[in-house]
């Protein structure tokens, strides 16, 4: 993340902030546009300025549903996509989060398993800025809808589509998928997603280019 868009969100972040209120923070992106990067980067700033358990980060890819239920669903084929993922479970656990119901444990997805793992997660009671990131928390399509009003402050990555490909097929290379595998896949879920991410979300508070490089090995979310 850019030093300028560091600081630009959080302005933000202390601009909105009210003293005894948790701040719930939302990274929003299309699959491959740095949300992941940014989040970390985003926790790991607020935390070196104001203490360990000022920040927390909490990824929505947990809510995944698992291939069993997929499968049973007729969904496999097309997971990443909104219909793919727990969204009222999701959206639950935002509403504990943003009450502050004390410690809590929420799920993780493992993607070299390929599957979630519950209660892998924790989030402390003291934690006093929750940094979310994920495909579609403001995405404006049915229960999705209800995550964006419990947001204090919200970010939008905006990646030219040429560029998202091209990261989604290095994304794949490096999970060992042969050339024209990885072209596949960025060419159907992936880009699929990004422009359902692209033409459903609501406006961010901020919108970031994301110009940032990605360091090597790492995973654009």
């Amino acid at each position: 993340m850019q030093d300028r868009d560091e600081h630009a969100i959080l302005k933000r972040i202390d601009a909105v902030r009210q003293p005894g209120r948790r701040m719930l923070v939302a990274i929003a992106g299309a699959p491959g546009s740095g949300k992941s990067t940014l989040a970390e980067t985003l926790v790991a700033a607020i935390r070196s300025r104001d203490g360990d358990s000022a920040a927390a980060l909490l990824p929505m890819d947990g809510f995944h549903l698992d291939n069993p239920e997929l499968a049973a669903k007729g969904l496999l084929s097309v997971k990443g996509a909104p219909e793919t993922f727990d969204v009222a479970g999701f959206v639950s656990l935002v509403r504990r989060v943003r009450g502050n119901e004390g410690a809590l444990r929420y799920p993780l997805f493992d993607r070299a398993q390929d599957r979630t793992l519950p209660d892998a997660g924790f989030l402390g009671a003291d934690t006093q800025v929750v940094v979310f990131e994920g495909n579609y928390l403001l995405l404006q399509d049915a229960a999705w809808a209800d995550l964006g009003p419990m947001f204090d402050v919200t970010v939008m990555l905006s990646v030219p589509e040429a560029v998202l490909r091209q990261r989604l097929v290095e994304r794949w290379l490096r999970y060992g998928l042969a050339p024209s595998e990885a072209e596949a896949r960025a060419e159907g879920n992936d880009i699929r997603n990004a422009r359902t991410v692209i033409a459903k979300s609501a406006r961010a508070d901020l919108t970031l280019g994301a110009t940032m490089s990605e360091p090597a090995g790492s995973r654009p979310a």
